[in-house]
This record gives structure tokens, sequence and C-alpha cells, in this order.
């Protein structure tokens, strides 16, 4: 069994002004029919499989082999939730939980533990959640690295190392989030669909609008709305009236075309909307942003 255990990494007052410190971080290996967890489990996370442990801080586990299950209050703590190689696990502090690997099996696990208004915030805005604390990754040597990196700062300790280790964290939440939002969306086909309504948004720009273009998809506007807007953050309409205003700012930086024109051809109702929907966007009249790109004055 291979393990490294980064115990009590030393978190100032200034270190949390930062808005994110690291406690712990560490990798172990737990061999088939090996007790858990293992006697040289760093004390201040220690706990029993069988009641479980709170802790004042959050956790990232990244499971790269074998499986096991996982509890925790929000989710009912007789619910057992599998736990396969290629998930993450979330802990959040102050709420009860417990895993194992399954003996069976064993597993190999990498973990790091931080605090402050930085993850606070994703939680807050529902980045992350209680109610989705195991999720579907995959085998991505891109995390792993970033443990291997963490362990490497935290090994040293040099000044300013918590600092760097706050950004490998803020690098691990959004390629986990990424990454488990793209597994969902690939399991039920829906990368394709949104590729291709994305293609034929480029395709048509100047006549496509939210219902026509589900209609080319073959499926409900209602189901298509819903799935897009999870997929890319906007509606249909939104984006493409986002797509429109892109190519209404390369129009207008890198053509001589009449703003009337430029509106027209990007299918607007009239060139009263355009300006309106334009500074809406962006802030600036379609006049001041053609001056200020092409650093000229009005």
């Amino acid at each position: 069994m291979t393990s490294i255990h980064l115990k009590y990494l030393a978190v100032n007052p200034f270190d949390l002004e930062w808005g994110l410190a690291v406690n712990s971080v560490g990798r172990q290996e737990i061999a088939e029919h090996s007790s858990y967890p293992p006697a040289n489990h760093p004390t201040r996370y220690l706990f029993s499989p069988e009641r479980g442990r709170v802790l004042n801080e959050y956790q990232l586990l990244y499971i790269t082999s074998g499986r096991g299950s996982f509890s925790c209050d929000t989710l009912g703590r007789e619910r057992k939730i599998s736990v396969s190689a290629g998930t993450v696990i979330m802990l959040f502090p102050g709420e009860w939980h417990n895993y194992r690997p399954d003996p069976e099996t064993g597993w190999t696990e990498y973990w790091i533990g931080f605090k402050g208004t930085q993850a606070d915030t994703m939680v807050e805005k529902g980045f992350f959640s209680k109610n989705r604390p195991v999720m579907k990754v995959s085998f991505h040597d891109d995390i792993a690295d970033c443990y291997t990196k963490a362990i490497n700062i935290a090994e040293s300790q040099k000044s300013g190392f918590q600092q760097a280790l706050s950004g490998i964290v803020c690098s691990l939440l959004g390629m986990v989030y990424y990454y488990n939002k793209n597994e969902t969306f690939m399991e039920s086909n829906t990368d394709r669909m949104i590729a291709r309504a994305k293609m034929i948004v480029a395709e048509q720009l100047f006549s496509i609008d939210p219902k026509s273009l589900a209609d080319q998809l073959f499926v409900s506007y209602s189901s298509f709305r819903r799935t897009f807007k999870e997929y890319t953050g906007f509606s249909p309409a939104k984006y493409i009236l986002n797509v429109k205003i892109n190519q209404a700012k390369e129009l207008l930086t890198n053509s001589p075309s009449e703003i009337k024109e430029i509106a027209f051809n990007l299918g607007f109702e009239n060139t009263d909307y355009f300006f309106t929907v334009f500074r809406r966007l962006t802030g600036q009249t379609p006049l001041a942003y053609r001056a200020e790109t092409q650093g000229r004055k009005l």
C-alpha cells in the first residue's frame, strides 16, 4: 500500500484573506481485504466507518481505482450510494458523512481539504450542492496531476505555498464541474444535439428562430429549450441573439457596411431594435463600438 499524507498544513489569517486555504492533501491506496481507515491515517481526520464523522472543511476525494460506498445526512444516513473508479466525492463542512472502499476491491483515493469564502460562494450559487455530493468525472490525467502537484507543494511548504494550493483547488473545482456536467450530457447524446444546433444557427443565422431550430432537430421546443439552457446557460433565443451581436461586432470592426445594412443582413426587424439590443448586450451603441474598435473618434 502506497500512502502519502500531508497533515496539519499551516493556515494563518492572511492566507484566509486570499479566499481559500488548504488544510490537508494526500493520496493512499487501500488494498483489498485491508482495514479502513489504515493505521497511518492522519489522526485529525480519523473516523470510524461504523459511526461516520463531521468535518469543519470541504474535501474533494477522487477515486481512481476500485469501488465502495458513500452516505451523508442530506441524502439519508441509511442510503448507501455506490462509488466507482472515476468518481469525485465532495464533503461539506458540518455535514455528517461516511464512506469506505469495498473490501473485495479496495480503492485508490486522492483528497484535498480546504475552506474559505471562494468555496462558500460556489456552493451558495449552486455550482456544488449537498444534494449532489457524488460526481462522475471518469479518468483524467489533469485531475490526478493537480493532486500530485498539490502534494509536492505542500511537502515543501515554501513561502506563499497556500496561495499556490488555493489556485490548484480552484482548478480542481472547475475541472470536476466541467467533466461531471459533460459526462452527464454525453450519456444522453445531448452533446451531439447541441453541437448540431450550434451548427444550424451558424449556417442559418439570418433566418433561424428557436422554434424552427427545434423542428430541424426533431425534438419538442419545450424539451429542447430546457436542455439547451441547462447545457449552455442561454435559452435558444438568447443564444441566437448573442451570436448575431458577435457577428455584428465583427462586421462593425472589419467591414465598411452601413449599420442599417448590417442589421438587415443579420435578420433584425429594424435598425432601432438592433441599436437597442446591441447597447443592452455590449453597453455601447453600434456607432460607438465601431469608432472605438477602428481607433476613430465619433
